[in-house]
């Protein structure tokens, strides 16, 4: 499920680099601030890759973006772990553009039927073959 907030860039925290069984490894957690109602909402989000880290550098904090993000949990020795990561962030109030190859063209929608009047009820005293 991918998931759309706009809001600013509260903190950023330090990269973790590391290597790993599949090779070498980049990963940044930075606090994203959202309005939620009256408060403000804060969320740990994270990046994890080489690009995906270089893209949050071009961000400072304070910065208004709208990230797309990913929800994934996951138990490891009885504890349940949350991960909120960010696959996508792009300045505020911009529309971002989708790959034409990913939503092919569809044909236009027929237009909808125009809502019924009350002429176009049927009149109560015809016969119906419903038994109420």
């Amino acid at each position: 499920m991918a998931l759309e907030l706009e809001g600013r860039i509260a903190r950023k925290l330090p990269v973790q680099q590391g290597t790993s069984a599949r090779g070498a490894w980049a990963k940044q957690e930075f606090i994203f601030e959202y309005q939620e109602g009256n408060f403000p909402s804060q969320i740990c989000m994270n990046v994890w890759g080489d690009d995906k880290v270089r893209d949050l550098e071009k961000y400072q904090v304070g910065d208004k973006v709208r990230i797309s993000f990913n929800l994934s949990s996951r138990e490891y020795n009885g504890r349940w772990y949350t991960d909120v990561r960010a696959w996508r962030i792009e300045p505020a109030g911009q529309q971002h553009s989708q790959p034409a190859a990913a939503y092919p063209a569809q044909a236009a929608a027929p237009a909808p039927a125009p809502m019924p009047t009350v002429d176009d009820l049927s009149s109560p005293l015809t016969d119906d073959d419903l038994p109420f």
